[in-house]
């Protein structure tokens, strides 16, 4: 059996404003009908595979279940990782966590943001790599590359094996992301590969890799991992010894030094979705190379890429050409189509001048559902929260403000200072600042209410929490 590892805990800042640190790609349905996050794990649920262990943040563990389970499949382990650390941390937690059980597994660590249309010439390429693995090998997967693309890393195998899909070959070298003029010359040689950042190796092959390569990491990765909590159906690995660990990537620390490495070149169809460039070529541009989503009105124009991801905002395009046009209720891009991959940059002038857009979204996701703020003003926010079936919100109180609920669908079973009473549709009930309150959806369908806040300060983090039933602990999000 060969044990997934999927690495979800990437903020995919080129693809803003769709994604952001709070909500980030991997979970969102850039193409198609399922999240990237979902289509991979569905990647791996065939004979042969183990149930997944997931590496993620601990503000996306209850993401990651609901994703899931929507798909049906069940994770075997969810390791939430107190802070980002990059993919080296990560991945020598999953290798040390299925080691303790299962010391003769064999690991396929891949990233969850990936677009990999043919799912069954996938698994091929992996079982291709298969024996390598057994025998020590660190087999990676290298992608027959279609363009002089410079938002990859490349890597260097044999002459005349880029286009032998199915058998390892030899890896001689990876090369960064490369400048226009080398990518084009690498192409052109016919000895370069995408690097997929996708990796197959036994447990002890890696985890003997960072014994000799990356030895600062095993201490705090080892004590991380062996000092991990459960919490509720997670496992949250020690935030100390985890917070020493250096922020250093898989390839740096590791693949870059080794010996053992091999290569499977693949080229079946792949793409990371690095940026809104790569969105518009895998979603099947049109005739004249325009991609629509949403409401959008295109008059006119040629190879661009509009999407409004609000169903009550009409984005219209007339005549233009190689543009990307992206619509949110609280941020608009619109770029060069030829630089997708300074949106990267846009973001970081966000953060430095302070705008929430930069890094989370109007919709805030949390275990029990999501809300999100129509309107907000001076002393007063009204929001719109929905609660999922069997689900509630923690017992909670305000110091700073008071609350109006309206219920517009199904049924809220509400609690203010120990009085229990249902509030059904077009129904209403006040919550005096300082109250101990809740409100739970014992129906079989979403609950949708309107709050109206009122006070002196409106901030999440003014939540005092009494009882939980997701384990959160104090803050916004706890």
């Amino acid at each position: 059996m060969i044990t997934p590892v999927l690495l979800c805990g990437g903020s995919g800042t080129r693809l803003w404003p769709l994604s952001r640190k709070s909500y980030p790609k991997q979970f969102t349905n850039l193409i198609g009908n399922e999240t990237l996050f979902q289509a991979a794990a569905r990647r791996v649920a065939a004979p042969g595979f183990a149930a997944p262990v997931v590496v993620t943040g601990p503000d996306f563990r209850f993401i990651v279940t609901e994703q899931l389970q929507a798909v049906g499949i069940d994770p075997g382990t969810i390791l939430i990782e107190p802070s980002a650390r990059n993919t080296a941390p990560a991945i020598l937690a999953a290798a040390l966590h299925v080691a303790a059980s299962d010391p003769g597994a064999l690991l396929l660590v891949l990233p969850s943001d990936q677009v990999v249309p043919d799912a069954a010439a996938f698994r091929a390429a992996v079982a291709a790599g298969e024996d390598a693995a057994r025998a020590g090998a660190i087999v990676t997967f290298g992608i027959a590359p279609t363009r002089p693309e410079t938002g990859y890393g490349w890597m260097e195998v044999p002459p005349d094996t880029v286009e032998g899909q199915g058998a390892p070959v030899d890896l001689l070298r990876f090369v960064e992301k490369p400048d226009a003029d080398r990518a084009a010359e690498m192409l052109a040689t016919g000895r370069f590969l995408w690097n997929a950042g996708i990796f197959l190796a036994s447990v002890a092959t890696m985890v003997a890799a960072f014994e000799a390569h990356a030895p600062d990491l095993l201490a705090p990765v080892r004590e991380a991992v062996a000092g991990a909590r459960a919490d509720l159906g997670f496992l949250r690995l020690a935030e100390a010894p985890w917070g020493a660990c250096p922020e250093i990537s898989i390839d740096f620390a590791v693949m870059e030094h080794a010996t053992n490495r091999k290569a499977v070149p693949f080229a079946a169809g792949w793409s990371d979705l690095g940026d809104w460039a790569s969105v518009h070529r895998e979603s099947r541009p049109d005739a004249a190379g325009v991609v629509t989503h949403g409401p959008v009105t295109a008059i006119g124009c040629r190879d661009s890429l509009l999407r409004s991801e609000s169903e009550g905002l009409e984005l219209v395009g007339i005549g233009l050409s190689g543009v990307l046009a992206v619509a949110m209720p609280d941020a608009v891009l619109v770029a060069d189509a030829a630089r997708a991959q300074e949106v990267k940059e846009a973001v970081a002038a966000l953060k430095r001048k302070g705008a929430r857009q930069a890094e989370t979204l109007p919709r805030d996701f949390r275990p029990w559902g999501w809300f999100e703020t129509l309107v907000q003003g001076e002393r007063f926010q009204v929001k719109r929260i929905v609660v999922h079936p069997g689900h509630a919100l923690s017992l909670q109180s305000h110091v700073h403000r008071a609350e109006h609920w309206i219920v517009v669908s199904g049924t809220a079973r509400v609690t203010v200072d120990g009085a229990e009473r249902l509030v059904s549709e077009n129904q209403s009930v006040y919550i005096p600042l300082g109250a101990r309150h809740r409100m739970e959806n014992p129906g079989k369908v979403d609950m949708v209410l309107i709050e109206v806040q009122t006070g002196s300060y409106l901030g999440e983090d003014d939540i005092i929490r009494y009882e939980d039933r997701y384990a959160r602990g104090q803050g916004a999000k706890g």
